[in-house]
């Protein structure tokens, strides 16, 4: 299950703490290791983008992908998974100008829609290779979706035009993950609003149109379930073989009525009228207790990687409490019943 460091009862290992780079591509690589590894994180969840990892150049060149451990070694620091989640969003959306300022320009090319779909295609394949030759066993990411413009059902939607839209996600990603299968490395859909799956029932669903090939699990993100008003330790039990990875992430949502709701009103994150918003790990309402002891069962082991956003705090400051706030609230399973001892003396 997972992957990283394996619980143990003796001589106690708790998972990795990792930080996700993807909203740091700002800085250096290496500037933010040095910055990681003072904060106390165990390792980097590696970005596919600034110049954090260069799918193109680590699928070619293994050299590359040494480099890059190296250096991350020399701060103290490991990698137990890469992502590209923007890269993957394009394999099944219906492009258009917004999908530009997210994609490599080799990736969106002349921006005709069938061939970003492609491109981003053979660029997911690429990202498997690359993995590979980083030696990690994950990919994180997006799927995109063909049909998440119709999730309100008017004007009314047919079960037939949902039924396509799975159809179309199987018929893109079944060879992505055929590469996949081949190099020995899983994809983990980050369970998100406008992809293919954004709640338990649509987990299920994709899992279903994949029929259930191993190459396909999850990035549990709780931030993204539980203010939609899902099930967030639910998730975990219904898909316990299938937690690839996880992502440490707060979401804070109001108990009162608000100018805005769910949808979010049109309103940038850090509005003080938003009904939800991402909130650093420990000032929201996602109930990490419940969700560890949930992973406990589900004996995942690999790393707990935090996804740092909140508009409203300093990012370096709450990426060092985020750090703490990880460590100190993670802990291994029991090897054995809390009364066990009590048969010692009879």
């Amino acid at each position: 299950m997972g992957c990283g460091r394996v619980f143990t009862t003796g001589n106690v290992m708790s998972r990795p703490v990792t930080l996700f780079t993807g909203q740091w591509a700002d800085l250096p690589l290496s500037e933010l290791a040095e910055k990681a590894a003072a904060w106390g994180y165990d390792g980097l969840e590696l970005a596919c983008w600034g110049d954090h990892f260069d799918v193109v150049r680590a699928a070619d060149d293994p050299s590359y992908c040494v480099a890059q451990r190296e250096m991350l070694q020399s701060h103290g620091l490991d990698v137990f998974a890469i992502s590209n989640h923007l890269v993957g969003q394009a394999v099944c959306d219906i492009i258009d100008d917004r999908h530009e300022s997210i994609l490599p320009a080799h990736v969106w090319g002349d921006g005709d829609s069938e061939g970003v779909r492609g491109r981003a295609a053979e660029e997911m394949k690429l990202t498997a290779r690359a993995a590979a030759n980083l030696g990690v066993e994950v990919v994180n990411g997006f799927t995109g979706s063909a049909i998440w413009h119709l999730l309100y059902a008017f004007p009314p939607v047919t079960p037939a035009m949902i039924d396509e839209g799975f159809e179309d996600f199987a018929d893109r990603w079944n060879p992505i993950l055929d590469v996949f299968d081949e190099v020995g490395v899983r994809f983990a859909l980050e369970v998100h609003p406008t992809e293919i799956a954004f709640d338990i029932s649509t987990a299920e669903r994709a899992l279903d149109a994949l029929d259930h090939r191993e190459a396909f699990g999850f990035n549990y993100d709780p931030s993204h379930l539980a203010y939609q008003g899902v099930d967030v330790v639910g998730f975990i039990d219904s898909f316990a073989e299938r937690i690839y990875h996880v992502h440490m992430k707060d979401v804070w949502f109001s108990d009162q009525p608000m100018r805005s709701g769910v949808f979010g009103g049109h309103l940038p994150f850090g509005h003080k009228d938003r009904f939800w918003d991402f909130r650093s790990l420990g000032r929201g309402h996602v109930p990490f207790e419940e969700i560890l002891r949930a992973l406990n069962r589900a004996e995942y082991a690999g790393p707990l990687s935090v996804e740092w956003e909140d508009s409203g705090m300093d990012r370096e400051h709450g990426a060092e409490e985020a750090c703490d706030f990880v460590h100190s609230m993670d802990f291994p399973p029991s090897g054995a019943a809390f009364d066990a001892a009590f048969d010692e003396g009879s």
